[in-house]
């Protein structure tokens, strides 16, 4: 279980720099990090949305879409992992 948390953790670190990176931003993301201070506007939040929906193949439903659910990997990385947990015992 350990090797997929650090997968998640990554993947979402990948999406978030990769955000920064568009902005020409450079930022040390670390998971407790909030990402309005590493330097996500609400536009790039809703881009992390749809990027997570797309990397981890899942939508997210309308009730996680919340702000305590973006404010760092830590919190994306929790929902995310509960999604798919759902997903894989529907």
């Amino acid at each position: 279980m350990q090797s997929f948390d650090t997968d998640v953790r990554n993947r979402i670190i990948k999406l978030v720099k990769g955000i920064l990176e568009q902005n020409s931003l450079a930022a040390n993301v670390t998971p407790s990090a909030k990402l309005v201070d590493v330097g996500l506007t609400s536009m790039d939040m809703v881009n992390l949305m749809l990027g997570v929906e797309a990397e981890f193949d899942f939508t997210i439903p309308q009730a996680e879409i919340t702000p305590e659910n973006f404010q760092s990997v830590e919190t994306l990385e929790r929902m995310v992992a509960t999604q798919l947990q759902l997903a894989a015992a529907a």
